[in-house]
């Protein structure tokens, strides 16, 4: 089979002829002279090796292979349309708005320069980001609220594709002249003698600690709940108790505040953040950018 016959021009003549019933006037839609689309038709036709058309008096009609061959032609035109727009959006500057769900631990640590570096190579894109704890970033790709999230590992995610964004690494933070601030590196068990300053129960960093807590067998000592990183440090420091923290997240704090960071020894204080989006080929132009630097960067 001569696949050359197939060429685009020959496929939009053929469903412009098939629509209109009559070689002539899907030739004038195509504007083409009638004999020079009359021979491509004929053309198809021979490379197919089957008629594709009734020819009468009154126009033409689809033989079954010309039904056949139509569904297919449209295919391919709309593929090749839907291919036109998406380069055109490369080449004239994407244009849209994506929107973000991520935890504290995302936005706080990596997701800042990350974005950073996307607008820039995409100035005509909007972000809109909302923070959310894990659970709720889920829930709102799942829902359509976002088209892309950012969450902790361990967070039920049914329904979404995920993949690795980073990695991070959670570390005990303590003031200064804390017991604990003479050791390099201690065990979370070893931890929790002492007071606590925490998140909010619903984030996924509080949910890991009360779940290693319960693993073993010792409650934690939770004396006072606060909404940010910047929050546990402040207090950590002003009441003497300890909180688990990012490292990168951290960080800042230990340098301004003169908190101390300890390693934890536990595998699980290394873990993985994930990005979620409910299916990659769908995802408007801008936000399949997104995802694949997001990716990328990862």
């Amino acid at each position: 089979m001569n696949l050359a016959r197939f060429d685009l021009v020959t496929l939009a003549l053929f469903v412009a002829v098939a629509r209109q019933g009559s070689i002539s006037a899907g030739a004038r839609q195509s504007h083409l002279a009638v004999g020079a689309a009359s021979k491509r038709i004929s053309d198809l036709e021979a490379a197919l090796g089957t008629p594709l058309l009734f020819r009468n008096a009154a126009g033409v009609e689809l033989t079954d292979a010309g039904q056949a061959c139509l569904a297919h032609a449209q295919r391919v035109l709309q593929e090749v349309e839907q291919m036109a727009s998406l380069l055109s959006d490369y080449a004239e500057g994407v244009r849209g708005q994506v929107r973000i769900a991520a935890n504290t631990s995302v936005i706080t640590q990596f997701l800042p320069e990350d974005l950073a570096r996307f607008m820039a190579q995409h100035p005509a894109v909007r972000i809109q980001l909302e923070e959310m704890n894990s659970s709720d970033v889920v829930t709102a790709v799942l829902e359509k609220r976002a088209d892309l999230g950012l969450f902790a590992e361990r967070t039920p995610a049914e329904g979404l594709v995920s993949v690795r964004y980073r990695h991070d690494e959670l570390v005990l933070i303590t003031p200064p002249r804390h017991p604990l601030a003479v050791h390099a590196s201690v065990s979370f068990a070893e931890t929790l003698d002492f007071d606590y300053v925490g998140l909010s129960p619903a984030t996924s960093l509080a949910s890991r600690l009360e779940e290693e807590s319960q693993r073993l067998a010792k409650a934690i000592r939770l004396r006072i709940q606060v909404r940010s990183f910047d929050a546990i440090c402040r207090m950590v420091v002003a009441t003497g108790g300890i909180g688990i923290l990012p490292r990168i997240a951290a960080e800042p704090h230990a340098r301004s505040m003169q908190v101390k960071l300890i390693g934890l020894s536990d595998e699980w204080a290394r873990r993985d953040l994930l990005m979620g989006v409910r299916d990659p080929e769908t995802l408007p132009v801008p936000a399949r950018l997104l995802f694949a630097h997001l990716r990328q960067d990862g």
